[in-house]
């Protein structure tokens, strides 16, 4: 069985973005209701994000909410939002005893008040922290932050001539954010579903078809193994 200490730093990722993919099909498959496998996906994140900061990750960011899942189930939005909400108020003494930062990846705006305070208190308290940052991925969408970025030069009246990749990616929600090194989608599915659009450009893909909740820290850490083993070239060719 490997450990988290087994993985060398150089060789890390940097930026592991991952979609938590089947926590409603995992629920389905015991008889429970959609929400329970919410909350089960919930201790994954938890667990990985412990994982990961002992690795020495940089910056894991976990797809939380969609810019499209408002389209669920009234019922199954609410539950997610107070999961959110709740998960913010309860665990703030979990990511200062692990000193993560915790930043949102987002449009606040779509979001209720209460949610934009648990958010904002959250970033302030962890804000000193220098080993991972956890990026919540809260009503986002690649396409939606790419848009909103280009409207913010827009607004600024930015010149044609000095739009550059560097400025849009500077109007982003975390400006700091770097690319991608890896991507891990769980479920089943092999799509990015609107995840990182512009981040992912030369991610390397990693898809497995364990159901979120059955995601443990071995799988999570076997992944990042692989990962080693893949050539990166960003368009080169190698000799």
């Amino acid at each position: 069985m490997s450990k988290a200490s087994d993985i060398i730093a150089p060789t890390l990722p940097i930026h592991i973005g991952i979609i938590m993919d089947g926590n409603g099909r995992w629920a389905q498959s015991r008889n429970q209701v959609r929400t329970a496998g919410h909350e089960e996906g919930l201790k994954r994140a938890k667990e990985i994000a412990k994982v990961a900061s002992d690795m020495g990750i940089k910056y894991l960011t976990l797809y939380a909410f969609s810019t499209e899942n408002w389209k669920r189930t009234k019922q199954e939005v609410g539950f997610l939002m107070n999961l959110i909400h709740t998960h913010l108020k309860q665990e703030l003494d979990f990511y200062r005893e692990n000193q993560i930062r915790v930043r949102l990846l987002g449009d606040k705006t779509g979001l209720t008040k209460e949610i934009q305070n648990d958010i904002n208190e959250a970033e302030f308290d962890t804000k000193n922290f220098t080993g991972l940052t956890v990026c919540l991925a809260i009503n986002y969408g690649g396409r939606d932050e790419i848009v909103r970025s280009v409207k913010n030069i827009i607004s600024e009246k930015v010149e044609e001539k000095f739009i550059t990749e560097d400025i849009i990616s500077k109007h982003f929600d975390i400006p700091e954010l770097p690319n991608a090194d890896m991507i891990i989608r769980t479920g089943g599915e092999k799509r990015l579903s609107n995840f990182l659009m512009w981040h992912s450009a030369y991610a390397e893909l990693f898809f497995s078809d364990t159901l979120w909740p059955d995601y443990y820290a071995e799988e999570f850490i076997n992944t990042v193994e692989e990962y080693k083993k893949r050539s990166r070239r960003f368009g080169a060719v190698t000799t």
